[in-house]
């Protein structure tokens, strides 16, 4: 993740102390603060021009928003830097360090306050404590960072318990800043791989929001995305560092819900709902999506139950009979979160229909007040609808209609959702849908066949448009150029080329790809052109991941190793199996500091491992040692060990 923003709240130049003596704070802030925050893992800020009491100017309040933490210096009582403190404390309940140097004491009000105090000598940080004065800064800053949220270190809401931070996004003012352009451009970014379904570019972006507060809402925005994508096991690891930001923000909450029970681990997730829901209740605040998800896996652990019954030979009635106990306790937790909130369709529209089932299984009628749930539901849907036109309040109408009988309705309602899902590119939605008519077919609900054929056809049609068609085995391999010419200390020099190609060819035989399969490098001279030649060969798809744009990688890693590369690069380039993929078109500009390779191969590692970990293997043309600079072999042989515990199949150049 790029550096954070750290604001500096000081004066400027040389100004006098209470006893007359000049302070230099350009000095103070270039010596001591700016090297102690860097230290911090944070980037120093401050304004480069003296305010005027009362000339507050816009992107002032922005930086004191959203600025991941504020550095005060009150050494003196300069009145725009206890304003500009009095507003930080107002806005952020957190993230806050004061610092001073010759004076006795602080005002009361600043009292229990985070304060670090360095010395002076001639009007500048003393040379003989200037380490030591660092150090205590950059650890009151870690310190302070470590206990980000929770922790009401402001005295206004220290003082004030009920007092909640304000919507930062509600707080923009200004025609333009760059941490409101930093966030729009990146959920642009994030959209459009949405759109394409591509999770590791999500991965990638949520690495590279500049400020903690866009981390937050960048980390649960792409947990959504990968939610939508139908990627559980990256969702969950997307929304719990969300959740390490802001561990109560109850969408994620929610989220790792959802994540946990796609990936079968049920029981945590109810466990984890029924705490959020007794929560929300306790404040007054009872929340139906929370209680619909609650109820979702009550279902899924009705469904464990119903399946092992039809595993046994039953068919569906019959085994739903058989659980009706369950089944039931699945519809009452749905029609518990209907009732909390009509407004909300999903637990009402699953609560009737499991209702429905339960009484086809039965041949009784349900205590709950079926009837009246569905005539609640047309209400609430078609308010739905009117606010917004969205693909759940669509799906649940054409459901409504085929609960009730009505299957010509329920066809046309489904044909109207699916358009919007595939608009959207929504895998995740159709397949939702499409797990429920399949079930709904079981039990003979008229049109639910037909209505799931139909969903059949899109997702294969939103396949294609997506090109997310998932392959068997994925390859991820990363590997040396071959030695530029009068190089020192040889690693892999060109007479070792056709070995290592051979050595490539038997790895892949190995993993057992093939055609179909996927393999992903980037198409540097050497064991990149080699692989990417070896997969083309077995009939692989290849995913050609570059750094920088396409004109300077060339120049760079490919046209100085001469004919048989460039003539290698030619031949990848032109092979219809090959799509190519530029890091600053797909993902943007790298953050400010960021080593453009290391940022391809993280890119690689996220897009390899989205596509499932299971089908992933990993080739290495590596010696073993470090590279040459960063982004090499070793950068990716660690990220493979710290994401996967795994390690490369390695093939050494020393000995081909």
């Amino acid at each position: 993740m790029a550096l954070g923003r750290c604001f500096v709240v000081m004066p400027f130049g040389r100004k006098p102390a209470a006893d007359g003596t000049p302070i230099d704070f350009d000095v103070v802030y270039r010596d001591l603060l700016a090297p102690a925050i860097e230290a911090a893992g944070l980037k120093p800020h401050r304004a480069d021009a003296e305010r005027r009491a009362g000339s507050i100017h816009a992107d002032m309040f922005q930086e004191l928003l959203l600025s991941e933490f504020v550095v005060a210096d009150l050494s003196i009582d300069n009145p725009n830097v206890w304003y500009e403190m009095g507003v930080r404390h107002a806005l952020r309940a957190s993230g806050a360090v004061m610092t001073y140097a010759g004076r006795d004491r602080l005002p009361f009000d600043l009292a229990g306050q985070r304060m670090v105090r360095y010395a002076l000598r001639d009007g500048t940080p003393d040379p003989a404590a200037l380490d030591a004065d660092r150090a205590r800064i950059t650890g009151a800053i870690s310190a302070t960072l470590d206990a980000w949220r929770g922790r009401r270190a402001s005295p206004v809401y220290a003082t004030l318990p009920n007092l909640r931070e304000p919507d930062w996004k509600s707080l923009r003012v200004g025609d333009v800043n760059e941490f409101w352009e930093a966030l729009e451009a990146w959920q642009r970014r994030i959209e459009v791989a949405r759109r394409k379904g591509r999770a590791g570019d999500i991965l990638t972006l949520a690495e590279e929001t500049p400020n903690r507060l866009l981390a937050f809402e960048a980390l649960r925005g792409a947990a959504e995305a990968l939610r939508s994508l139908n990627r559980p096991k990256y969702g969950l690891d997307a929304v719990r560092r969300a959740r390490a930001l802001d561990p109560e923000d109850a969408r994620c909450r929610q989220l790792e819900a959802i994540f946990l029970g796609r990936l079968g681990r049920h029981d945590e997730a109810a466990e984890a709902l029924e705490h959020l829901a007794g929560e929300q209740e306790a404040a007054g605040a009872p929340s139906g999506e929370t209680l619909g998800l609650l109820g979702r896996t009550r279902k899924d652990d009705w469904l464990r139950l119903w399946r092992e019954r039809r595993a046994a030979g039953l068919d569906a009635a019959a085994a739903a009979k058989e659980t009706q106990a369950p089944l039931a306790t699945a519809a009452e937790a749905y029609a518990r979160g209907y009732r909390a909130a009509p407004a909300d369709h999903f637990p009402g529209i699953n609560a009737l229909a499991l209702g429905r089932i339960w009484e086809r299984a039965t041949r009784r009628a349900s205590r709950l007040p079926l009837d009246a749930i569905a005539g609640g539901l047309g209400w609430s849907i078609a308010c739905a609808l009117e606010r917004r036109r969205d693909y759940w309040a669509l799906a649940s109408r054409a459901e409504l209609a085929l609960l009730r009988g009505e299957e010509g309705a329920a066809l046309d309602g489904y044909d109207e959702a699916v358009a919007f899902a595939i608009e959207a590119r929504d895998p995740f939605a159709l397949d939702s849908t499409l797990q429920q008519l399949r079930f709904l077919a079981d039990f003979g609900f008229a049109g639910a066949a037909d209505a799931a054929g139909a969903l059949e056809a899109a997702r294969r049609q939103l396949g294609t448009l997506s090109g997310a068609a998932e392959p068997v085995r994925v390859v991820l391999f990363s590997g040396h150029m071959v030695d530029r010419p009068g190089r020192a200390e040889p690693r892999f020099p060109e007479n070792k080329a056709d070995a290592a190609g051979s050595r490539i060819a038997a790895e892949l035989d190995a993993i057992g790809a093939a055609a179909g399969d996927l393999g992903i490098a980037q198409a540097a001279s050497g064991g990149d052109l080699l692989f990417a030649e070896a997969c083309l060969a077995r009939g692989m798809r290849l995913w050609l991941m570059l750094p920088q744009d396409e004109a300077a990688f060339r120049r760079d890693s490919v046209a100085w190793a001469g004919p048989r590369w460039d003539a290698a690069f030619e031949r990848v380039h032109g092979a219809a199996l090959a799509e190519w993929r530029v890091a600053p078109e797909e993902l943007g500009p790298p953050p400010e500091g960021a080593n453009i390779y290391e940022r391809c191969n993280t890119w690689m590692m996220h897009t390899a491992l989205s596509q499932g970990v299971d089908r992933v293997g990993f080739v290495a043309l590596w010696d073993g040692g470090g590279g040459d600079g960063p982004g090499g072999t070793a950068h990716v042989a660690g990220l493979i060990g710290q994401l996967t515990g795994r390690a490369p199949a390695i093939i050494d150049p020393k000995q081909l």
